[in-house]
């Protein structure tokens, strides 16, 4: 109970995607590889860039877009990591856990991802528990009996809905009404009491939740307990977390909940110095790297080390962690 369900069928789709994705020629000293669709993890790779450009002169450092198709992209930037076409990849830490594991959507495929190294984690895509004001839900529990919308089937917002109910005991029989609307359209529905509540993956701030939260008199739910926390141990690419509210609004609470963490990986071909040089710029210039998005606002090297990091961590990065008494 609580292991992250992929639906078997993306497993063709995933196949075809990670294996056609050619990055062009670059002269670039790194190249950071993000999904073609993941605007924060492009400009977070942006960010990476910055600093090392600006901590190593000498370095040139560009970000390349990987096409694939919906949830294809994670695993085609692994692709292209484990192929050494980019030194770097930004992908979430379900997909590095599923990628180096060899299970979920790679576990019929021929291909090893054995190769990939964890350089450092990021921010967090939470689960976002969104609710009207009228419908007095106030925890995850009062979730049922309510109308809810689950989100649409292979969605990431329905794989990580489909655990957290798994993890409670829930069916959809559980809610009065489970709609399966898209992440997209769900923002019309609550404000039109279609249904009560919804649930989105996202980083924050987020444009579509602030817009329910300003447009459909809505606030974003807790989601802790028990069973949560049991979910959280039983999934190691999942982390707990908080949704500071201060991006949102004027306040400074922290409404608790959990989710995946973005990575940057790496493999076991990039040499020690090169990757002791990439951390070394981040980790120094952390305070600037907070800076340069605001998803990146509550970064702290303590999570940064160890949050959803399934993979090894490559030898240049223990290097830089232990002289500096991280580890």
């Amino acid at each position: 109970m609580g292991k992250l369900r992929i639906p078997r069928a993306w497993t063709v789709t995933l196949l075809l995607a990670a294996t056609t994705l050619p990055i062009g020629a670059s002269a670039a000293d790194l190249i950071i590889g993000t999904g073609a669709s993941a605007g924060v993890h492009t400009n977070v790779g942006r960010a990476i860039c910055r600093l090392i450009q600006r901590a190593n002169p000498n370095t040139t450092c560009e970000v390349a877009s990987v096409e694939g198709r919906h949830a294809a992209e994670p695993l085609a930037v692994l692709s292209e990591v484990r192929n050494n076409a980019i030194e770097i990849g930004i992908v979430q830490s379900d997909w590095q856990y599923h990628a180096f594991q060899g299970t979920g959507p790679v576990e019929f495929m021929d291909m090893r991802f054995d190769n990939l190294r964890s350089l450092f984690s990021l921010h967090g895509e939470l689960f976002t528990l969104i609710a009207r004001r009228d419908a007095h839900i106030e925890s995850l529990d009062d979730l049922v009996g309510k109308r809810v919308n689950i989100g649409n089937p292979g969605s990431t917002q329905r794989g990580i809905m489909d655990i957290v109910m798994d993890a409670k005991g829930w069916t959809q029989e559980s809610f009065q009404f489970a709609d399966e609307l898209s992440d997209a359209e769900q923002l019309l529905a609550l404000c039109h009491n279609r249904v009560q509540a919804i649930v989105a993956v996202v980083s924050h701030p987020d444009e579509r939740t602030a817009k329910a939260l300003e447009l459909c008199d809505a606030k974003i739910v807790p989601v802790s307990g028990a069973e949560v926390d049991k979910l959280v141990a039983d999934n190691r690419f999942l982390a707990t977390s908080e949704v500071p509210m201060s991006v949102y609004a004027e306040s400074d609470t922290l409404i608790p909940t959990f989710g995946v963490v973005v990575t940057a990986v790496t493999s076991s071909d990039l040499d020690d110095e090169t990757a002791y040089v990439v951390v070394k710029s981040v980790f120094d210039n952390l305070d600037n790297m907070k800076r340069l998005h605001r998803a990146l606002g509550n970064l702290s090297p303590g999570r940064m080390i160890s949050a959803g990091l399934t993979a090894p961590l490559h030898p240049g990065a223990v290097r830089y962690y232990r002289e500096n008494g991280m580890m």
